[in-house]
């Protein structure tokens, strides 16, 4: 296929060559109607190019098929055998994965270090889940993602299931043995669904972890705005094989879709695309070296370790993606929350993520020599200062077994049942009725239709004191919780 072209981005410029005017929506007319002190910050840009995807950008009846051809260029850029854009980010696309392979078996495999967007998946399709347990590095508290045995060994208990699934890359950027799993669930005749929200760019260079589709996976999710250069909400799902059915896949995405899909997030990905075909091995390999440099200078600063080989292993991850630096700043005395905090106030640099000992740095093909040097100027002038920094609030850390809680009620059940508020200290031996996802470890601590013990709750609410971030509990302060009623 011709990939010098960019099919929604070029339908974009052709809208406004032929000086098409609508009266339809967006009600903003192109940014005719925006206010002025909007037009301030935002520019007339993203104003413009806020059209109609169907009715505006194409004809009513999308008979131009541009988003069409984009997605097969896409599909035939990496190697799948086609390929969906979303709006809605891979939150909508891992869902509408799930629904798509799941029904009428004895649910689905799922690893447990998921995503929330997998557990909501759980809640609307109203699945079983048979969790897969994540490798535990107890001496570092951090989940690694299951290995193939692992993965085989839950087959053997539910042979049943409608297929699995894998988060990876994880967060952290540690990657499954995916060849090995897919292997795993082919010989069953069971389709692999990847989370792969943090893998956008893998299938562009060799040195990069094996990407799903290489690696055997059904269906892969990716999140272009997290590491391509696509806007935050855009999302392809590819698909390859023939254990998922295409019609079914593609109404379940329509069923979950919005209807107002932003055209920018379409021309986006489209031009990503071509970008990384004809640049991508380039780029890719410079931000590779660049990533080895900032790893090795931020690794010598005093106390802090860059990890690296530590989360490699038999028993730990399969492969690494080095574009995300996890530093782990246990020996300093302080926390990945305080470090976190005052990058941001002090530097005005935000990273990716903290937990009680690590924050992680996570850098694109969009950062050069300027950016890495900011980088490390806030590093080392957070490393002098954090010798100053207050001892932070003890962790009840718990056992990685006593985070393993039973699960009583399928997720929907005790998501829309009815439920009640009780105070932290009559929360043990209650359903929970809410997802709570602390970080550390990065998996949820707690999923609707579990049975919450004194351990998870101590874990929480100590760990909220440290500066634990828990985004979606139904009480910020965590003292009380949502379970179901009895």
């Amino acid at each position: 296929m011709d990939h010098s072209r960019a099919p929604v981005l070029d339908a974009l410029a052709a809208y406004h060559q032929l000086d098409r005017y609508g009266f339809t929506p967006p009600g903003h007319r192109q940014g005719r109607g925006a206010d002025p002190r909007v037009l301030d910050v935002l520019g007339i840009a993203p104003f413009r190019d806020d059209v109609l995807a169907s009715g505006g950008l194409d004809d009513r009846r999308m008979r131009a098929g541009h988003l069409a051809e984009a997605e097969e260029l896409m599909a035939d850029a990496v190697g799948a055998a086609y390929a969906y854009f979303s709006t809605c980010g891979s939150s909508l696309s891992v869902k509408a994965a799930m629904m798509a392979v799941a029904g009428g078996g004895d649910g689905l495999l799922v690893t447990r270090d998921s995503h929330k967007s997998i557990v909501a998946g759980l809640v609307f399709g109203g699945l079983q889940p048979r969790w897969i347990t994540p490798q535990w590095d107890a001496a570092r508290h951090i989940s690694h993602p299951p290995s193939p045995e692992q993965v085989d060994q839950a087959w053997q208990r539910h042979p049943d299931a409608d297929g699995a699934l894998i988060v990876s890359p994880s967060p952290y950027g540690t990657c499954a043995d995916l060849s090995g799993i897919a292997e795993v669930c082919h010989r069953r005749g069971k389709p692999l669904i990847v989370d792969e929200a943090w893998g956008a760019h893998l299938p562009f260079h060799a040195d990069l972890p094996t990407w799903a589709m290489d690696a055997g996976a059904d269906v892969c999710v990716v999140s272009v705005h997290k590491m391509g250069m696509g806007f935050e909400q855009g999302s392809v799902f590819h698909v390859q094989g023939d254990l998922i059915d295409r019609d079914r896949l593609a109404a379940c995405a329509d069923l979950l879709m919005t209807t107002s899909p932003n055209v920018m997030v379409y021309a986006a990905i489209d031009g990503w695309r071509r970008q990384m075909v004809e640049q991508g091995k380039d780029l890719l390999g410079n931000a590779l070296g660049l990533a080895a440099s900032i790893r090795a200078a931020v690794d010598g600063l005093p106390q802090v370790t860059v990890l690296d080989g530590e989360l490699l292993g038999e028993q730990a991850s399969h492969d690494l993606d080095r574009m995300q630096v996890l530093v782990d700043v246990a020996q300093t005395g302080t926390t990945g929350y305080q470090a976190h905090d005052w990058l941001r106030e002090h530097c005005r640099v935000d990273v990716g993520m903290s937990d009680h000992r690590r924050f992680l740095a996570t850098l694109s093909t969009a950062d050069d020599q300027d950016s890495a040097d900011r980088l490390l100027d806030a590093l080392t002038a957070w490393r002098d200062a954090a010798t100053d920094f207050p001892t932070p609030p003890p962790i009840a850390l718990p056992d990685p077994e006593a985070l393993q809680l039973e699960t009583v009620l399928l997720p929907r059940d005790a998501f829309f049942g009815d439920t009640e508020m009780v105070p932290a200290a009559e929360a043990a031996g209650r359903i929970s009725a809410e997802q709570i996802t602390p970080y550390p470890p990065g998996i949820p601590a707690a999923i609707p239709g579990e049975l919450l013990n004194q351990t998870v709750v101590d874990y929480l609410r100590s760990g909220m004191a440290a500066g634990m971030n828990v985004p979606d509990s139904a009480d910020p302060s965590l003292q009380q919780f949502r379970v179901v009623a009895v």
